[in-house]
């Protein structure tokens, strides 16, 4: 007789297993005989499809809107559990059936949000979903009020609103349309780029913008750097942008493509169009990515933040780093470099292999890697044409960047173990 040991899994392995089974679901939900697509759907095409939909990045092989009614609400349903993240959802229904849950799902879901202590995870959970959903309802009503004064008639206006700002506040960039948001009026562009900021702010720092209208709760450090990093890189990168297009683009595109760069990969104006300049800083822009605990990708501001904060706190001869009166502990410094460092070696290898397996150049290659790895969804236009092996390595960079490369290298740990012994420090020249 044979005896099955039980399977112990650690969180992250068990975020990672989630994500792979959901990935899998939608990739065979996508095949089903009531979805279909105007020139078929390949089996890669809908494992591509179905990553890219539960990563919330928004590259497509394949139009969106050659989807049929079924197959785009398949994709919205994806982008909406993608984003809120599956063990978000699974603690969801058990909190709903039993009103608490267990403390094994308790610390699951804290990985999963990075920023939560186990005692407030159930509060936080039942606010996660309120804003989730609020903030969508809010922004159908205003996209559907911009799409019917863009002409479409109302019932198309609510439809196109509805699955717009889904897709908008999960930051996924996809789109109905194939030229995304090309053309569209101001309405529309403010309301996308509004949702995309609340999305990529995180949960955490959205429930603490409410405590403190509700009850005048200061923010904490982390909801301040969030804050700071996002004002600052937003109003930076459009005014950038509106300065290397030498006055090719307005203000509102300048902002819309500020705004959508690090996190959702929606476009208001021809990619291939941009100068170099501009190309590059968004390359910059998706590498920062948005923020912990949010619908994004990327290193997150709150690494960006203390990194440069370290650097300068190194040139001022300083042997810590304090900010705002707190100082940041040696373990998040080493985990914010770590995590940067990763996410660069994992894209450097991302970017070779779509150099050696596939005829792309280099600037091609380099922006549709970061774009992939940063979940953003922004393209030059090369998607659609990748052979079976770029499309392979842009499926493996969505998964690791959708997961985080420092989460991806802990799944793969049995267990975390601490060394209390410490050695004598040594020297270096």
């Amino acid at each position: 007789m044979f005896y099955l040991k039980e399977i112990k899994i650690n969180p992250w392995q068990y975020l990672v297993l989630s994500f792979v089974l959901l990935i899998l679901f939608g990739s065979i939900l996508l095949e089903m005989p009531f979805v279909k697509h105007q020139n078929g759907l390949p089996i890669i095409d809908a494992i591509f499809t179905s990553t890219s939909a539960v990563c919330v990045t928004g590259l497509t092989t394949v139009p969106t809107s050659q989807f049929n009614l079924w197959g785009q609400l398949s994709i919205l349903i994806l982008i909406q559990l993608g984003a809120i993240g599956i063990m978000t959802l699974t603690s969801s229904f058990l909190l709903a059936l039993k009103g608490n849950i267990s403390l094994k799902h308790r610390i699951s879901f804290s990985k999963l949000q990075e920023n939560f202590d186990l005692y407030d995870a159930n509060y936080v959970l039942k606010s996660i979903l309120k804003i989730t959903f609020v903030t969508e309802l809010l922004g159908i009503i205003l996209l559907s009020i911009g799409f019917y004064w863009q002409g479409l008639p109302f019932s198309d206006a609510i439809y196109q609103g509805v699955f717009h700002s889904i897709s908008a506040f999960c930051n996924a960039g996809f789109s109905t349309y194939d030229q995304s948001l090309i053309g569209t009026n101001f309405i529309i562009k403010y309301t996308i780029a509004f949702l995309i900021i609340m999305g990529g702010l995180g949960y955490f720092v959205i429930f603490e913008i409410m405590q403190y209208f509700q009850e005048k709760r200061k923010f904490s450090l982390h909801s301040k750097i969030v804050l700071i990093s996002t004002i600052f890189l937003i109003v930076i990168g459009s005014a950038l942008i509106y300065f290397f297009e030498r006055g090719e683009l307005n203000l509102t595109d300048s902002i819309f493509q500020s705004v959508t760069t690090r996190t959702a990969g929606f476009n208001s104006v021809e990619m291939s169009n941009l100068s170099n300049a501009s190309i590059f800083l968004m390359l910059l822009l998706m590498f920062i990515g948005a923020s912990p605990g949010s619908t994004g990708g990327g290193i997150k501001t709150t690494n960006f933040f203390v990194m440069v904060y370290a650097i300068f706190s190194v040139l001022k001869g300083r042997d810590s780093v304090v900010i705002w009166h707190r100082t940041i502990s040696s373990n998040y410094i080493l985990k914010a470099f770590g995590t940067a460092i990763i996410y660069f070696i994992v894209l450097s290898v991302g970017i070779i292999l779509l150099l050696s397996d596939t005829n792309l150049n280099l600037e091609d290659s380099i922006f549709e890697a970061v774009s992939a790895m940063g979940t953003v969804g922004l393209s030059l236009g090369i998607t659609p044409h990748l052979g079976m092996e770029g499309k392979w390595i842009i499926i493996a960079l969505m998964f690791i960047g959708r997961l985080g490369p420092a989460s991806f290298a802990l799944a793969t740990l049995k267990s975390q173990k601490q060394i209390k012994l410490k050695y004598p420090e040594g020297t270096l020249y």
